[in-house]
């Protein structure tokens, strides 16, 4: 990434983390623009799925969309997300974590906790999706994941079963 979009892309945190919910709209509309070169804005994006106005939430999923997989410094923090209030912050922490693959793996006693927890069905559904993408990384998670594929849940139990085969033996 050029430092020209760098420093772009900071400026824009600065703004998505305005008082303003205007500024803040604007921000992530513009980081919804950037596409992966706002992938150093992920957890910030993940946060911002949170925000109390509407346009700033739409802004950010659309952004989180088209981003890829998230820079390794954000692994940690984002695992810390997956326990979020926010169903729709936690289903993007999520996402995210999947997405990285095995370079989540320090995420999967998070995803664990979540596939355990009372946590939304979409959120849970998301959860053992990830842990499957993490692969073998993720053995200590197949426990939970036969318990999930047994709750009566359809689409959690063939995440469930599809990250169990994805992890292995």
């Amino acid at each position: 990434m050029s430092d020209a979009v760098s420093a772009d892309v900071a400026a824009l945190l600065e703004q998505l983390a305005s008082t303003d919910a205007e500024r803040r709209a604007d921000a992530a509309e513009k980081l919804s623009r950037a596409g992966e070169a706002a992938a150093t804005a992920a957890t910030q994006l993940v946060r911002a799925c949170g925000d109390a106005d509407e346009r700033v939430r739409e802004w950010a999923v659309a952004a989180l969309e088209d981003l890829g997989p998230p820079p390794s410094d954000a692994i940690a923090p984002l695992a810390k997300l997956v326990a979020a209030p926010d169903p729709l912050v936690a289903y993007w922490a999520t996402t995210l974590l999947g997405r990285s693959g095995q370079d989540a793996a320090t995420a999967v006693a998070a995803l664990v906790a979540c596939l355990d927890s009372q946590a939304e069905i979409s959120v849970r559904q998301r959860a053992a999706w990830a842990l499957g993408q993490i692969g073998p990384a993720a053995k200590s998670a197949c426990g939970s994941l036969q318990q999930a594929a047994g709750q009566g849940d359809e689409r959690l139990a063939r995440l469930a079963n599809e990250a169990i085969e994805a992890i292995g033996p």
